[in-house]
């Protein structure tokens, strides 16, 4: 059930979007091929900003998130894998991802408070991710996880 609403996010977001995806992320550049290891792949990040979610439409983009991506992934989908991305914190945390094709997703809490989207089949190219946080302004400890085992 968890995964159904996941991947209607997916399916079911488009907006416009004020983030600026050609920025330099925050916390890095992440290149992976289908496959990788170790899995999950964790990017330390420090989630939140003062831009509210809501401007770039959709069900589940909501939270404050910063201008610049938090991370770029560099995705070479293949092998029949899904691709997962989660935010992990003990913070209510939210998740935005521009896709390869320029579409843009969100999530909210796919496991108590903590978002996730699944990918079942992953396009190939740049996924622009931020995390967003419900106090404006305040930065909170957060982990990106990036894998191609979601969760059941």
């Amino acid at each position: 059930m968890l995964a159904g609403a996941a991947l209607l996010a997916v399916v079911g977001t488009g907006g416009v979007a004020a983030q600026n995806y050609n920025l330099r992320p925050s916390f890095g550049t992440v290149n992976l091929r289908f496959n990788f290891a170790p899995d999950p792949f964790v990017v330390n990040v420090t989630a939140g900003g003062t831009i509210p979610a809501e401007r770039i439409g959709g069900p589940g983009c909501v939270g404050s998130i910063a201008q610049p991506p938090d991370v770029r992934l560099n995705y070479q989908a293949g092998g029949g894998l899904p691709l997962y991305l989660a935010a992990q914190s003990r913070y209510d945390v939210t998740l935005v991802v521009n896709l390869p094709n320029g579409q843009w997703v969100c999530n909210d809490d796919l496991i108590g408070t903590n978002p996730g989207l699944i990918f079942p089949q992953p396009m190939s190219g740049q996924y622009d991710i931020w995390i967003g946080h419900y106090d404006r302004g305040r930065g909170v400890p957060t982990q990106l996880l990036i894998s191609e085992v979601p969760p059941r």
